[in-house]
């Protein structure tokens, strides 16, 4: 099973993204999805290499955001892909089948495609306005999630489903509630003056036993 805890990394440098990500690792984060976008390629890699190393030393996995090609160079565990991103069938030609496939969607329509072409876990967002993400989709709600994930019941789908976009520590339960499986973390996390309690929080929360 996978955990239900995604760190998705912030920072502008490779510095600023590996200080961050060790951060998380450190804290208790088992899944890390590497978010670097718009960096040359030397970075990209550089960051994506020492990723790696940190990850199999914590023990977690590691998901490359929207870069498949360095996915498979690297040898990462799998790769996200967005709405505009290369398409899940191709990225699976490319990286074969044991890898972890990843897709962003923001309604019951994404879901049915992505999971007709083979993806692993769905990313469904925002929940709010998030300032980590460009081009933002249109904002769900909880309301949006009850809607998606009850139609995702009534037609037997049962891909795990990450929340994603904005999430505060007091929208886990409720948003378990919609019955997701788990929530992709970004802003959180990278801004917690504490992270060990705040990680700790967010697990505890995600597995029903709420402290406030």
């Amino acid at each position: 099973m996978y955990n239900k805890l995604q760190y998705i990394s912030q920072g502008n440098t490779v510095e600023e993204q590996l200080k961050n990500i060790h951060q998380a690792l450190d804290n208790g984060c088992k899944w890390v999805q590497v978010r670097f976008k718009n960096h040359f390629s030397d970075d990209a890699f550089t960051l994506a290499e020492a990723v790696k190393i940190l990850c199999e030393e914590y023990l977690a996995n590691f998901i490359m955001n929207d870069n498949v090609y360095l996915a498979q160079q690297i040898a990462a565990d799998g790769v996200h892909l967005g709405l505009d991103d290369m398409s899940i069938s191709e990225a699976r030609s490319i990286l074969g089948d044991t890898k972890i496939i990843g897709a962003t969607a923001n309604t019951f329509e994404d879901i049915q495609n992505h999971i007709q072409n083979g993806c692993d876990y769905i990313g469904l967002g925002p929940l709010k306005f998030t300032t980590t993400k460009e081009n933002l989709s249109p904002i769900l709600g909880l309301k949006g999630y009850h809607n998606i994930i009850t139609k995702m019941q009534e037609n037997g789908l049962t891909t795990p489903v990450y929340a994603i976009g904005g999430i505060t520590l007091e929208d886990i339960e409720p948003l378990m509630q919609t019955g997701i499986y788990g929530v992709a973390i970004s802003g959180l996390i990278t801004q917690a003056t504490n992270k060990k309690k705040i990680i700790k929080q967010l697990k505890n929360n995600l597995h029903g036993n709420i402290i406030v």
